[in-house]
């Protein structure tokens, strides 16, 4: 029986940022040999961020990447080291280096490019052909995949196992999603357990763009039981050793270990001998796992973080209407950013509530950040009384009621430009789905942070969070009062929509599932809701387009997951004819 102590490295790496990311893997390498590891294991593409999109089309950019991955080797000493790089020969490649002793020892090409949801590997990269020997790291046989590699049943992982490797490693780069961390641990134990060999899964962590990536980095044993897991939407660089025995037993009395392969040529990185490792055995520490709303929750704050922040920004601005999103967001920002970098502006008209003000300022109160009240009443009229002309004695609608929209818009982006804050929408799931949003108002800003959260679940985040808080940072009242616009008297979104607890779960199969009309009514739902929330959601294309990134949360999000042409005339059979919540 032998025995490796592993370094799972599970860093944010920066997208771009090549000497700034070579720096970090360094000094956690560092710490990974002072802490006796013999193998260091980093996220997939640590050298330039994941995903470096058209970059990759940059000559400059590929051989900066080139020029890391050499300092990254020539940094290495006793621990050896699995780093993600681009790789260029004749064609690129999503690879991962072996690296130790100060050199190069081999490269693995990732076979399995994705070319699905957010992905679109196969536009920049050239598949690997798997002819990659297994490395000897103090004896043990180490094969290396990257991230879809290992999702194959009868891919990489099997034919590493049984070409005789004792652990398989396992460079990621895997964005979040709700319920991916369950999906991701149930296959990488069946990975394990068919191969009868451990896997050592690393994850990146951090926000790009619309992507967060969760880390949740685990080691598991030839069992498939989890002998590591690393936290959750966190830096870490977990240290533990893995027990590799014999798997002649496991194959002899399993058929599934009955896969027969030639054995794969081993390269020797760190010769065989007693490790560096100090003292006794290191035990893994399995990091709990957070629930739903938790996960989402989590999810939110370190996208919008690293969105700001890389960005370039401190400091951002959102307006405070009273109601539930605006109070969610706000909420997320601060937990992201600190209190005092959150900038909250009220902007009542003649059709606000005297409550909602209430409640805006309750919330801002709660939070710790600044309110500001800027009345629109006066800038509005005087916006109604230039057009007036020109809309003649049309009757009022939906014009009159987006201005307000409009000019708190036109507030938020002037204070953007005159301060350096960035804009925060507030628009959710829901909302961007059915297009119950006004262009260049509400929707004006640098980042929708609840862009993917349905409604319904923005209420069980607030209710969530107050929990954790064991107060009400969000007040009851925000989250009791009936929803509404407040764009003309006694509005409510019911006005214009299904209740929201009708209203999701038609979203979530039309949307989510792309079931049909004919499909959402057998399941239970009312035809005549279905066939108009169908012709909204499909009318609504041009305005989604225009809307500021957002954070992806669900299976599958408004963005890189579902491009629908902006100009086109496919309905779905059933639904009504087209029409507009309004631009």
């Amino acid at each position: 029986m032998s025995s490796l102590r592993v370094a799972l490295c599970q860093f944010d790496a920066v997208v771009g940022d090549v000497d700034g990311n070579v720096e970090r893997i360094l000094a956690e390498l560092g710490f990974a040999e002072d802490l006796g590891a013999d193998l260091a294991v980093f996220p997939e593409l640590a050298v330039t961020g994941y995903p470096p999109e058209d970059l990759l089309l940059k000559p400059s950019f590929v051989e900066a990447s080139a020029r890391a991955l050499a300092t990254v080797a020539a940094g290495t000493r006793r621990c050896a080291a699995v780093v993600g790089f681009v790789e260029c020969d004749r064609d690129l490649y999503n690879s991962a280096a072996v690296c130790a002793q100060g050199t190069v020892h081999g490269v693995w090409r990732k076979e399995l490019l994705p070319n699905y949801g957010v992905f679109d590997e196969q536009r920049w990269f050239a598949p690997g052909t798997g002819d990659t020997p297994l490395f000897s790291v103090r004896g043990v046989r180490v094969g290396v995949t990257i991230c879809e590699d290992a999702w194959s049943p009868t891919g990489p992982v099997a034919r590493l196992a049984a070409g005789g490797a004792d652990l398989v490693v396992s460079c990621n780069a895997s964005p979040y999603r709700e319920g991916v961390v369950a999906e991701r641990r149930e296959m990488l134990a069946t990975r394990a357990l068919d191969s009868s060999c451990a896997i050592a899964y690393v994850n990146l962590v951090g926000g790009q763009d619309e992507l967060v990536f969760d880390g949740g980095s685990m080691l598991l044993d030839s069992s498939g039981e989890v002998l590591a897991a690393a936290a959750q939407f966190a830096e870490e660089t977990l240290v533990c050793d893995v027990l590799l025995r014999p798997a002649y037993r496991k194959r002899v009395l399993d058929p599934r270990g009955r896969v027969h392969a030639p054995a794969t040529a081993t390269v020797t990185v760190v010769p065989d001998g007693p490790g560096a490792a100090p003292g006794e055995r290191l035990p893994g520490r399995v990091a709990p796992r957070l629930g739903r709303a938790d996960e989402v929750y989590a999810a939110l704050v370190l996208g919008t973080r690293d969105y700001v922040t890389k960005s370039g920004f401190r400091d951002v601005v959102l307006g405070l209407s009273g109601g539930v999103d605006s109070a969610l967001v706000a909420t997320i920002a601060v937990d992201a950013l600190g209190a005092s970098h959150v900038h909250g502006v009220a902007m009542p008209s003649r059709f606000s509530s005297d409550a909602s003000l209430d409640d805006a300022s309750a919330l801002a109160s709660n939070l710790g950040i600044d309110l500001v009240v800027l009345p629109i009443e006066s800038v509005h009229g005087a916006l109604l009384d230039l057009l007036a002309p020109a809309f003649g004695d049309r009757p009022p609608g939906l014009a009159e009621e987006n201005l307000q929209a409009r000019v708190r818009g036109t507030i938020l982006m002037g204070l953007s430009n005159k301060l350096g804050w960035m804009v925060l929408t507030t628009g959710n799931k829901s909302e961007m789905a059915v297009g119950y949003a006004t262009l260049y108002g509400d929707m004006a800003g640098g980042y929708a942070v609840v862009k993917d959260v349905p409604k319904t679940l923005v209420y069980e985040l607030c209710a969530a969070r107050n929990a954790h808080a064991g107060r009400e940072l969000v007040p009851r009242s925000i989250i009791d009062k009936a929803p509404s616009a407040e764009l003309r008297p006694g509005q409510r979104d019911t006005d214009s929509l299904p209740r929201y607890e009708v209203l999701d779960p038609i979203l979530e199969g039309y949307v989510e599932r792309d079931l049909s009309v004919a499909d959402l009514v057998e399941l239970g739902h009312d035809e005549p809701t279905v066939r108009a929330v169908a012709a909204l959601v499909d009318s609504s294309e041009y305005k989604r387009r225009q809307a500021p990134p957002g954070i992806r949360v669900t299976s599958r999000a408004f963005g890189k997951d579902r491009r629908m042409p902006v100009t086109n005339r496919f309905r779905a059979a059933g639904s009504d004819s087209p029409r507009r919540t309004g631009p």
